[in-house]
């Protein structure tokens, strides 16, 4: 399949204003491309309203909840006023809170799945059409090593990013024929204010699991995100440790399994009781 080319294209970017999306967008307007984010009305939003990104295009900048269905419809269209129709999407919008299952209240579970699953898929529904109809198109969609496989303290995180990928892995097929190539990027732990969110609420368990793992910088991900684009691959990595750990889930389950339970059990034993 020959590789895409960005110059000019319009890249519409979700959660665009910090971290990988924020790294992304910057690769993107070096390489000339027409970049559009969508973003949370943050302090991350108002930096770029006061430093704009320099290329050959503005960087057009709009603000939605991605679990804003309607609001997010209408910041995709004006983006679409600006720059044109969508060429390539990217899906980077996502929160986590982590925690223990039995704490975690159900309105968390639902908030994440409504800003990581279905701010993704409103963002796709609200573009795919225009694709379809010109006979091309690029969907990249931000999961995570923790959808994966299971990892303890993310019950409520794992199943929506499990579900980003599952959409990925079904609309691949779909979308194929008509000429949209579809991807899912899988980040591991990654030096980003979300991050530096959630790790004071990792329990123990969680730490043990992912201590050993040093966070990667954005810029990694998003240089593996581009060049992933550019050669239409439907699953992208950005370091070999979290290709390994996609390898060693699919063909061995059982191992990752015992091993997994070893560091949780270990971990419980040594954790502080009340």
């Amino acid at each position: 399949m020959r590789r895409l080319q960005l110059r000019d294209k319009h890249v519409i970017i979700t959660g665009g204003s910090s971290g990988i999306g924020l790294a992304t967008t910057r690769r993107l307007v070096t390489l000339g491309a027409r970049v559009s984010i969508v973003a949370l009305d943050d302090e991350y939003l108002e930096e770029l309203r006061r430093h704009p990104l320099v290329g050959d295009h503005a960087v057009h900048l709009e603000a939605a909840d991605v679990a804003d269905r309607p609001r997010l419809e209408s910041a995709l269209e004006r983006s679409v006023s600006v720059h044109g129709p969508c060429d390539v999407l990217l899906t980077c919008a996502g929160i986590v809170h982590p925690g223990y299952f039995e704490d975690l209240p159900v309105e968390e579970f639902e908030r994440e799945m409504a800003v990581d699953y279905f701010g993704t898929l409103y963002a796709i529904k609200a573009v795919v059409g225009s694709m379809m109809e010109r006979g091309e198109g690029t969907i990249a969609c931000v999961s995570s090593t923790a959808g994966l496989l299971g990892v303890f303290g993310y019950s409520a995180y794992g199943p929506a990013k499990y579900a980003v990928r599952g959409l990925c892995d079904i609309i691949r097929y779909e979308l194929r024929p008509h000429g949209i190539h579809v991807a899912c990027v899988f980040p591991s732990d990654v030096d980003t204010p979300q991050l530096a969110y959630e790790e004071p609420l990792k329990p123990a368990e969680l730490r043990a699991v992912s201590g050993t793992i040093r966070p990667i910088p954005p810029g990694q991900v998003a240089d593996a995100i581009v060049k992933g684009i550019v050669r239409r691959r439907p699953v992208i990595y950005a370091e070999a440790r979290t290709r390994a750990v996609a390898r060693l889930a699919g063909t061995a389950p059982g191992f990752t399994r015992f091993y997994l339970n070893r560091v949780v059990a270990k971990a419980a034993r040594a954790r502080p009781r009340p």
